[in-house]
């Protein structure tokens, strides 16, 4: 039968689930909206719709590096409350949201990852997978973000998980791939876990940023009765000072502070880079 766009928005106003959901209660009850919201109810989808609406800021990180090293993924999942975190059923659902993006290379972020095949129920969509997971839990639950790296050519592919899955790192190298870089390519990524560089290099940082810490010190500085030319060589201080926070490369090295990560790349002798990295930490932008 067909179903009217009112009847769909009084549903979704009584119940709060998706669009979708209220148009097939609607379908399998022949219009009855009563019929509707107890059909929603026994799905456990109007519950979780209500759910939606409390703060997920706990939750899981999660990494994974398939056996061959050419596939990285990097994935948070919120829930309320650490308790559920901890819960078997949770971490099932993270490590199976893990394995769908590791092996799907079109999974590329989180709305294409709700919309595809879970592996629970291949005619339900994850989008569908997560409702259910929220119902069982009693806690409402978000995929916040996912990042999926494919090394091509030379480097290898680094994760790093820590404080028990609350911060995350993925990294990409360059160079070589032998025991010394691996070391060192993992010791970065626990220096981007620890330390939450924003960008890799100076030269990754946009020119307007720069711009906009400058008016900030310049800002400090409006009322300092020093020259000019003073005034331009302290900003410049504290310019650097900034790109030594921000810039992996300037950083000095969580394990030795007479090291800059430069260095520590430099120091395998054989061009180590790092192309490129994302960090996850729980409920931080």
């Amino acid at each position: 039968m067909s179903i009217s766009i009112v009847d769909i928005k009084v549903l979704r106003q009584s119940t709060g689930a998706g669009v979708l959901d209220c148009k097939k209660a609607l379908q399998e009850t022949d219009g009855d909206i009563d019929a509707a919201i107890e059909f929603l109810r026994k799905k456990g989808l109007a519950a979780a719709a209500k759910k939606a609406s409390r703060e997920a800021n706990d939750g899981l990180v999660s990494a994974s590096i398939t056996d061959d090293g050419k596939t990285g993924v990097l994935i948070e999942v919120n829930c309320e409350t650490d308790f559920v975190a901890r819960t078997d059923d949770f971490k099932t659902f993270v490590d199976e949201l893990v394995q769908l993006v590791t092996n799907n290379s079109d999974l590329t972020d989180v709305e294409a990852l709700l919309a595809t095949a879970s592996y629970q129920d291949s005619s339900k969509t994850v989008s569908d997978y997560l409702q259910e997971v929220i119902a069982k839990l009693g806690e409402n639950m978000v995929i916040r973000r996912l990042a999926r790296y494919s090394l091509n050519g030379d480097g290898m592919l680094e994760s790093y998980i820590h404080m028990g899955g609350r911060v995350g790192v993925l990294l990409e190298s360059g160079g070589p791939s032998d025991e010394k870089a691996a070391q060192i390519v993992h010791d970065v990524a626990l220096q981007i876990a620890a330390v939450s560089p924003q960008y890799v290099t100076t030269g990754d940082i946009p020119a307007e940023v720069i711009e906009s810490e400058k008016e900030i010190y310049r800002a400090q500085l409006a009322d300092d009765k020093k020259p000019d030319n003073i005034k331009e060589r302290i900003i410049e201080g504290k310019l650097k000072k900034w790109y030594s926070e921000v810039a992996l490369l300037e950083q000095e090295f969580v394990k030795e502070s007479k090291m800059t990560i430069d260095k520590l790349l430099k120091s395998h002798g054989n061009n180590l880079t790092v192309r490129r990295f994302t960090r996850f930490e729980l409920g931080v932008n």
